[in-house]
């Protein structure tokens, strides 16, 4: 399965942020999946936060499903990146079960 992860990114040190997803890229990649981070992209001044979610979009169009990190509820960038999968009705897959939202209709379990 194609898998893109989503979590906060903006106001974060560059480095952890880094990563935290390059973590959960090798746990899905040793579950035997194959995974997109929005992290490979290139920090820009001139491109505005809704033209690189619009860069993440195309990435999520590509996923069979989205995992969503830990820290999403603390990003507006993640945020949308879930309502966006949601309603091309993706599979949604939480890193923590504990971050569930419940009004999202295609919700599978990660890891816990």
């Amino acid at each position: 399965m194609l898998v893109y992860v989503a979590g906060k990114i903006k106001g974060c040190d560059r480095k952890e942020t880094i990563a935290k997803f390059e973590a959960a890229r090798e746990w899905l990649e040793g579950q035997g999946h194959e995974v997109l981070v929005p992290t490979v992209l290139p920090v820009l001044s001139s491109m505005s936060d809704d033209n690189y979610l619009h860069v993440c979009y195309a990435m999520i169009d590509c996923a069979d499903c989205i995992y969503m990190l830990n820290d999403w509820q603390h990003s507006q960038g993640a945020r949308k990146e879930l309502q966006y999968a949601s309603d091309w009705r993706k599979e949604i897959i939480y890193q923590d079960k504990m971050t569930v939202e419940e009004n999202y209709p295609i919700i599978h379990g990660g890891r816990y």
